[in-house]
């Protein structure tokens, strides 16, 4: 079944605009409390409880109080935490014993959008069958239950403290982090005012920036996708390094002490080794159709099996599950790491990276110096209209990059599961010829979307 509202990563758009509207929220609220209750294995007579958490962003209020009022006409008790990174509500829902956790949040995305994800009461994102479920009941007609069985909506105080002791504990009781200076970048965003204990408690000296969430600011030019100030300021202030999440804080960025920048494929491969060192990697590494081809060669010369999945964390975890491995990730930063989280966490994937530091007795550095990724272009091309990417025009570009590259380098085009955009990709060893067939590709594809 095609699902109408819910797409890769929850429901997302911008604010004011349908799906993204307080009315449309209530009802979401109203049909997933339905759900929830239909599915929830409690004892009679009791509510189930739903438990929601925002990033910064201005229209989190509205969209909080309009998805409270749903819940709680289908009689689901709610617990709110107020600005908490994604992943945070992933834990919270699994140790508050919830029966599902909603996050109010567009990631990486500019504050005039918004958005919903939805956990299970494992912290795992919703079955395809309970979205369709909720689906389904927001066809009907919105009702209320009776005063008496109506849902009840308490405040978590203490969230932030549970979700920064439980960080903590993914990184070994025997390591600690004094005698390192790092520069966090918070995005303004909802990591703002727990990403700076962790590092600070486990003993770093730490320097934040976008630290200063105004409702306005969020991601902008600032954090994981716009690394330019965190480079500047690791410089600036000698720092060892520097670490960027983004919005909701499910993606990290790193820079070394010289200002240069490591994506999450570099990341990714400094857990693998570390873990390997250890003796401790189940299995391999799952990455996706976007991880650099450089991290794949040098996998397998450590001999570390390496898939590729689909784009999208959910497809990284469905692969992880399938192989029962514990790694995997995308070059964006979604870094999961299954045996400490069941959700990808920036700022548990960064003390992952961080411990591997410590095991390698070497700087960021000289660690990110080990893997030296193939240039790799990503250009956006806007599409108002669904594209036919099978189009005749674009194949035959396509056909004509990969022939110049010469079985080199790749050529990956497909639409992204969050804009409207298509996302053209080409990767090779020869920076020039990769910037040139992309640019060409592009302009096609930008041709057929007119």
């Amino acid at each position: 079944m095609t699902k109408q509202y819910f797409g890769t990563d929850g429901i997302r758009g911008r604010v004011g605009e349908a799906p993204i509207t307080p009315d449309f929220l209530m009802r979401l609220g109203y049909a997933a409390g339905r759900v929830l209750a239909l599915n929830s294995h409690l004892s009679v007579g009791a509510r189930p409880t739903v438990l929601i958490g925002k990033d910064t962003r201005i229209s989190g209020y509205m969209l909080e109080a309009a998805l409270e009022a749903g819940l709680t006409a289908a009689g689901v008790d709610t617990l709110l935490t107020g600005p908490m990174p994604t992943p945070a509500v992933a834990y919270l829902t699994r140790a508050l014993r919830a029966q599902a956790g909603i996050v109010i949040t567009a990631s990486h995305n500019p504050f005039e959008d918004n958005g919903i994800k939805f956990f299970s009461s494992v912290g795992l994102k919703l079955d395809d069958a309970i979205e369709h479920a909720i689906e389904q009941e927001l066809a009907q007609p919105m009702g209320c239950m009776s005063s008496a069985k109506l849902g009840k909506a308490r405040r978590i105080d203490d969230a932030p403290g549970r979700y920064v002791e439980f960080c903590k504990s993914t990184f070994p009781n025997h390591l600690d982090l004094r005698g390192l200076k790092i520069v966090l970048d918070c995005a303004h965003g909802a990591t703002y005012h727990v990403a700076p204990p962790v590092f600070h408690e486990l003993g770093a000296e730490v320097i934040a920036i976008g630290n200063k969430p105004d409702g306005l600011n969020i991601n902008l030019d600032a954090g994981s996708t716009h690394p330019q100030a965190l480079q500047k300021a690791v410089v600036e202030h000698k720092a060892d390094l520097g670490i960027a999440f983004d919005g909701d804080g499910d993606r990290v960025m790193m820079v070394d002490s010289l200002g240069n920048l490591l994506d999450g494929d570099q990341l990714l491969y400094m857990i693998a080794c570390g873990l390997k060192t250890k003796g401790e990697l189940k299995g391999g590494v799952v990455g996706t159709l976007m991880t650099n081809l450089a991290l794949e060669h040098a996998l397998q010369k450590h001999q570390i099996p390496f898939v590729r999945a689909k784009v999208g964390d959910r497809y990284v975890l469905e692969l992880l599950k399938e192989k029962n491995w514990t790694l995997g990730g995308e070059n964006s930063g979604h870094i999961l790491v299954l045996d400490k989280h069941s959700s990808g966490d920036a700022i548990i994937a960064a003390l992952q990276v961080l411990h591997a530091l410590k095991l390698s007795g070497k700087m960021l550095a000289e660690l990110g110096a080990e893997l030296v990724l193939y240039p790799q272009v990503l250009i956006n091309v806007t599409a108002k209209k669904k594209l036919d990417l099978n189009n005749n025009a674009i194949q035959t570009a396509v056909k004509k990059a990969e022939s110049e590259l010469n079985g080199a380098g790749r050529v990956l085009l497909r639409a992204s599961g969050t804009e409207p955009k298509i996302r053209v990709m080409v990767e090779g060893q020869d920076a020039n010829l990769v910037q040139k067939q992309a640019e060409e590709i592009a302009k096609v594809v930008k041709s057929a979307a007119a």
